[in-house]
């Protein structure tokens, strides 16, 4: 392989629309998994804007680029995802038929493991390393909201009929209800990011917001607008206020969804249940094909999908004292995380805990 590792400002122009036509075209190839907005360029270059050691290698056959390998590197060597920990999509973008030795690729990025969370199916050389595959919920918009619709009241009848009583009751109840698919306003976005940091707070999440560089990114992509990638900042108002808003980041096929939050004293009329219906009736009538929900256990992301995409953790390693360190360190805390996710019975109990806990710091 012909392998170039590039900082992200020194990716020419032509390797950026390379790039680009190749997620375009991967429906049609048979791979719409690498349509994701979190494997695009822009989404590589803005972390790169706000995160130390991002690199991009391009490998190259006969001189043209054949596959884009987003990731960060650390001085020692360990590689992760790009944006490990907020990113929801990873992995190698490529061509039709390209195959490639993961250990080479590592060799020639300057690499003694990569490590990631969210790696798209078809990725083999990567998914040898991967020690668990979960389920990434999408809602299917392609044939058009109607089908998506009734596809959705055949399934879940009762939870689409209160859902819509609930979006009349608040247009009863209020002055007007609106909904805004790609709102500009950045004060609309700032007010989305203080919902979200409370309800990690109420919830005893970790605040991600309170990471400044993650806020800079968010901001970044708010105003990142190139063909066909954009941060998509979509909103319910009531009463001519905000109710219930999400940002993600979307492609000409996929509109990825990352950070929804609502307004608590709304919450009986589950505005954020409302504003997914209308952000995939918009979706729909924008030529999008599906909404990736993301990995994770949650009940409206089971209400609100049509099927599930499969997402795998892990690392790939060299022969390399780094790597052997690196994941010793690793594998125990996240076999211990999947294995309280993966059972109600620990779920359930640590859930309450940390709600508690969170109720608790919320006061103070």
């Amino acid at each position: 392989m012909d392998i170039s590792v590039y900082r992200p400002g020194e990716l020419t122009a032509a390797d950026r629309a390379a790039w680009t036509a190749l997620q375009s075209k991967a429906h049609l190839h048979g791979a719409p998994q690498l349509a994701n907005p979190f494997l695009s360029p822009e989404f590589a270059l803005a972390v790169g804007r706000c995160r130390r050691g991002v690199r991009i290698a391009v490998v190259r056959e006969d001189g043209e680029p054949a596959a884009f390998f987003p990731f960060q590197r650390s001085a020692a060597g360990v590689g992760r995802a790009v944006g490990l920990g907020v990113s929801d999509c990873q992995g190698l973008v490529h061509r039709p038929g390209f195959t490639w030795d993961a250990r080479e690729l590592l060799r020639a990025c300057g690499l003694a493991v990569w490590e990631f969370d969210h790696l798209v199916q078809g990725q083999e050389p990567f998914g040898s390393g991967a020690t668990g595959t979960f389920a990434s919920p999408v809602m299917d918009v392609d044939q058009g909201w109607d089908a998506y619709l009734r596809e959705l009241r055949a399934r879940s009848p009762k939870f689409t009929r209160t859902t819509l009583a609930k979006e009349r009751r608040l247009g009863r109840d209020s002055e007007g209800v609106t909904y805004v698919h790609d709102e500009r306003d950045p004060a609309v976005l700032r007010t989305l990011t203080a919902w979200k940091s409370a309800q990690y707070r109420r919830t005893g999440r970790s605040d991600r917001f309170a990471h400044a560089w993650i806020t800079r990114l968010v901001t970044r992509l708010f105003h990142t607008r190139s063909d066909p990638f954009a941060g998509i900042l979509s909103v319910l108002y009531a009463d001519g206020r905000p109710v219930a808003a999400h940002f993600g980041l979307r492609t000409e096929r996929v509109l990825a969804c990352w950070f929804p939050a609502y307004d608590p004293a709304y919450a009986r009329y589950s505005p954020g249940l409302i504003l997914h219906l209308r952000m995939a009736e918009a979706a729909a009538a924008d030529g999008i094909a599906h909404l990736d929900l993301g990995r994770g256990r949650k009940e409206y992301k089971d209400s609100l999908k049509t099927r599930d995409i499969h997402v795998s953790e892990g690392w790939v390693t060299r022969r390399h004292p780094i790597a052997v360190g690196h994941r010793a360190r690793r594998a125990p805390v996240r076999a211990l995380r999947n294995v309280v996710l993966s059972r109600p019975e620990l779920f359930e109990p640590a859930d309450r805990v940390l709600r508690r806990m969170g109720e608790i710091r919320s006061k103070n």
